[in-house]
């Protein structure tokens, strides 16, 4: 398949990092399934999904930043906002650059948007979660590197392949209820704000 290849991980990266798509585990096990294949290059790999995740999250940033904290619920579940807007406030957004380490299912997306809404400080967020994204690509691609011919022989396996279908099926049942959700929220009459409302969190 096409996509098993380094632009493939970019891609991939990218989307998985946006609201537009929702693909778990998509991105650790593209990566295991690389390095295992090319045991010489564990390096790149990290670096290139780093790269597409970056892309992806500054996307879903500036579409929080450009909504503002007031067109936030047309985005993301009203039961998860106040909460959301509590870490953020109190942390300033470091902690949640920092869940960029964590695997699903934690939801990251929700919360790089209700970042840019509440115009957290860019440069140290996507610091830090460049950084954390490093870190997890990094640690899977050693471990991938370290046990690459059982880990490959493992996913060359007929229960792998038929896991690999069922969470392609669960990436397309999943992103084409978020593309709903978020179509119900968009409907709201108004145009979205060209500027954020909210006070900018430092």
């Amino acid at each position: 398949m096409l996509v098993l290849s380094w632009w493939g991980a970019i891609v991939l990266a990218f989307l998985d990092s946006t609201i537009f798509f929702v693909i778990p585990f998509g991105n650790d096990a593209l990566l295991v399934y690389l390095v295992a294949r090319n045991p010489g290059r564990f390096w790149l790999y990290p670096l290139l999904m780093t790269t597409g995740s970056f892309l992806g999250a500054w996307l879903t940033y500036w579409i929080g930043r450009k909504a503002g904290e007031k067109e936030l619920p047309r985005l993301v579940s009203q039961q998860h906002i106040e909460r959301m807007k509590h870490r953020v406030k109190n942390a300033g957004g470091i902690a949640f650059a920092l869940t960029a380490a964590l695997p699903p299912p934690f939801p990251l997306t929700p919360f790089v948007l209700t970042c840019g809404a509440l115009e957290v400080d860019r440069t140290r967020f996507f610091v830090l979660f460049v950084l954390m994204r490093l870190v997890r690509f990094g640690v899977e691609a050693i471990l991938a590197r370290i046990y690459g011919s059982r880990v490959l022989d493992f996913l060359q396996s007929g229960m792998v392949e038929a896991i690999v279908i069922a969470l392609i099926v669960a990436s397309v049942a999943a992103t084409v209820f978020s593309a709903i959700m978020l179509w119900r929220r968009t409907r709201v009459p108004g145009a979205l704000p060209t500027r954020a409302q909210a006070r900018p969190v430092r």
